[in-house]
């Protein structure tokens, strides 16, 4: 990308910055900048200043405060927000009818990547639907990562709204949504060597017409694929996959 001149401003850290990445080598974390940070007005007036339509936000998963922050300066500089994070700003009906009476628009919240896990899990749980009335029992979908994102996300304080996010998205496909002992899926653990390469461990498991026994066991992952006598005993078709 062309040089395009816009100078990179202080903003507000608020709760941007989790504690535990002080732990960790520079390299592999966050690290804060050394300028005095920018007060509301600051950032409202940059805003405005900027001629800019649209504030996107990408703050660090579990940045409630600051999410909240910015989406308050956007409404008082009369932008627009995406919010492509997992702080429920556009779906809250009280910010939404704010931004609606100032006549901005308001997008989100967070997103999915064009072809990942969260949207393959998604598409599988229709699937189960859509063959039959193939009946999903329980689920989940473990991800890991060696970036700051996963890094951040060791913090399981900072985990509710991605996870609640993450489970609607797969809920919302099917017509019953399954207990919450029965569908876990979220960030599960970093592993520094991965770098910016996130790993996804999706298990599934359901019933064919009658209940009857597993016909298909595949999987991507080193994982086992026979199924074991608890397996048997429930008579479940087991799905591992590995996108």
């Amino acid at each position: 990308m062309p040089r395009t001149g816009v100078a990179v401003r202080m903003g507000r850290v608020l709760d941007g910055f989790p504690g535990h990445m002080q732990d960790y080598r520079e390299e592999c974390r966050f690290v804060l900048a050394a300028e005095e940070e920018a007060s509301r007005e600051d950032v409202v007036r940059v805003l405005e200043e900027s001629g800019a339509e649209i504030l996107l936000n990408y703050l660090p998963v579990g940045s409630e405060e600051a999410a909240r922050f910015y989406a308050d300066c956007a409404l008082e500089a009369g932008v627009g927000l995406v919010n492509n994070m997992p702080v429920f700003i556009a779906s809250d009906p009280a910010w939404a009818a704010r931004f609606r009476e100032h006549g901005l628009p308001i997008i989100g919240d967070d997103v999915k990547a064009q072809l990942g896990a969260t949207i393959t899990h998604r598409v599988l749980a229709n699937l189960f639907r859509q063959r039959g009335g193939v009946r999903l029992d329980r689920t989940y979908q473990l991800n890991t990562g060696g970036n700051t994102d996963f890094l951040n996300m060791l913090n399981r304080d900072r985990l509710a709204s991605k996870r609640r996010s993450k489970t609607e998205a797969v809920q919302s496909v099917l017509e019953v949504p399954l207990d919450d002992d029965d569908i876990h899926i979220g960030p599960s653990d970093y592993v520094c060597w991965q770098k910016d390469n996130k790993v996804c461990f999706l298990r599934m498991e359901g019933r064919l017409f009658g209940t009857s026994p597993p016909c298909t066991s595949t999987s991507a992952s080193p994982s086992r694929t026979r199924p074991t006598p608890q397996d048997r005993h429930r008579r479940h078709p087991v799905l591992q996959a590995r996108p």
